[in-house]
């Protein structure tokens, strides 16, 4: 009997209320987990979803096309954080990005993605956005006879780059229109309408010469880096990964071909056995050195790619350069104004400072001449009251000694170089 009661299972009225209990909460957890997974999972459906981007071809055709951030990721071969570079709802400072079949681009409001065959840009309505679209298909069909030295990826960064470095120039000069006004004004007349105005100007002052500052660092990091340079040359890879493929397979054909040749001449000996080692060197030593050969010659034509891309980089960084000095005199430009204002709040501050010195020497001198008074307000027994011609005598000779010190006072002060007087 006791070994069928351990044999058969326990019902659910027979568990203890501690399991049962344990139960309860683990299914509540399950239930909670389920929950926040498919919270979960909806906000990643929400993340991945479709975005409308704008395809131009190098023959300057557009498209609009519905691609989501995989998409997107799989085509261009990127990772998901430079993807993340070309969200609006993100801000990060202008990036330039070589990868492996793309370019990333991040400059100010122009953020796309440019490929050896096409840039993908995002759809949006801001004005650089549909000038730097509008500019870039004008380009492409007015170049389309001519022949450019520039390759396409060049072209789509070079029109970037200048529409990015044009824009931040016209910010600068209408900062410059508005700055120079208000700093002769608040130089003149110092007030707190003024100096809320300069507060004001000069916070968007920082703010662009920040942006202005990352676009200067990374145009010079790109043009000291060559090899970021030469991932840039999208073109001269892809033309190179695709005849690769065909040079690599005719030589396993040709070194088929030897081999069965070799099988079919004669019968295995060692004297043919070492005839084709040596056949494998050679064959070997001429590979390596036609791969040399290749590589040397690949080397030189990304030297001259690199000389092509430093030369566009350095046009443009001199450009942005300007622009940042045009911030830089005109942050000068601000805090010279700010000394200015400085020396007079001190030179009136020192002024105030003397008045107060000669009326706190003057309050002195007159406490002295009410203390005389006060001593014969008393009703003291003198013979001085007898007559009254004593007391205005008295009164001028406490009056004179009084002036007397506070002139002395005065040469005191002008000999200690307090004041001039």
């Amino acid at each position: 009997m006791e070994r069928l009661r351990s044999r058969t299972p326990l019902l659910p009225s027979d568990l203890p209320e501690s399991t049962s209990s344990n139960n309860t909460e683990s299914a509540q957890l399950n239930a909670h987990g389920v929950r926040g997974l498919s919270g979960i999972q909806g906000l990643k459906k929400r993340g991945h979803g479709s975005r409308s981007w704008i395809k131009i071809d190098p023959l300057g055709n557009i498209s609009i096309l519905e691609l989501d951030k995989a998409t997107i990721m799989r085509h261009c071969s990127l990772p998901g954080r430079d993807l993340r570079l070309l969200d609006p709802l993100f801000i990060y400072p202008s990036t330039i990005l070589g990868r492996e079949r793309a370019i990333v681009v991040s400059l100010e409001q122009i953020r796309c993605i440019i490929t050896a065959d096409e840039v993908i840009l995002m759809n949006s309505l801001d004005g650089c956005v549909v000038q730097y679209k509008s500019e870039l298909c004008k380009r492409l069909e007015s170049n389309k006879d001519q022949s450019d030295d520039l390759p396409f990826e060049f072209r789509a960064l070079e029109l970037a780059l200048e529409l990015t470095c044009m824009s931040l120039d016209a910010q600068v000069k209408e900062l410059q229109m508005d700055i120079y006004p208000v700093l002769d004004e608040l130089a003149s007349s110092i007030n707190t309408v003024n100096l809320e105005r300069v507060r004001r100007l000069k916070g968007h002052l920082l703010a662009l010469t920040q942006r202005v500052q990352k676009v200067r660092d990374e145009i010079e990091h790109l043009m000291d880096d060559d090899g970021d340079m030469a991932e840039m040359y999208l073109t001269e890879k892809k033309q190179r990964s695709e005849g690769y493929p065909l040079s690599d397979l005719c030589f396993q054909t040709n070194t088929s071909g030897e081999e069965t040749i070799v099988s079919k001449s004669a019968p295995v000996s060692p004297v043919g056995s070492l005839s084709g080692a040596h056949q494998l060197q050679r064959a070997f030593t001429s590979f390596v050195s036609s791969s040399r050969n290749g590589s040397l010659l690949s080397s030189s034509n990304f030297g001259e790619n690199i000389d092509k891309l430093e030369m566009l980089l350095e046009a443009y960084f001199v450009g942005i350069d300007h622009t940042l000095n045009k911030l830089l005199s005109l942050k000068e430009y601000i805090d010279d104004t700010e000394d200015l204002i400085n020396f007079k709040l001190g030179n009136v501050q020192n002024h105030l400072i003397q008045f107060e010195l000669l009326l706190t020497a003057a309050t002195f001198l007159a406490t002295v001449f009410a203390a005389v008074t006060a001593v014969f307000g008393m009703n003291l027994p003198s013979t001085v009251f007898d007559s009254p011609s004593t007391f205005n005598w008295v009164l001028v000779f406490s009056g004179v000694a009084c002036g007397f010190l506070y002139f002395s006072f005065l040469i005191y002060f002008r000999y200690k170089r307090i004041f001039p007087l």
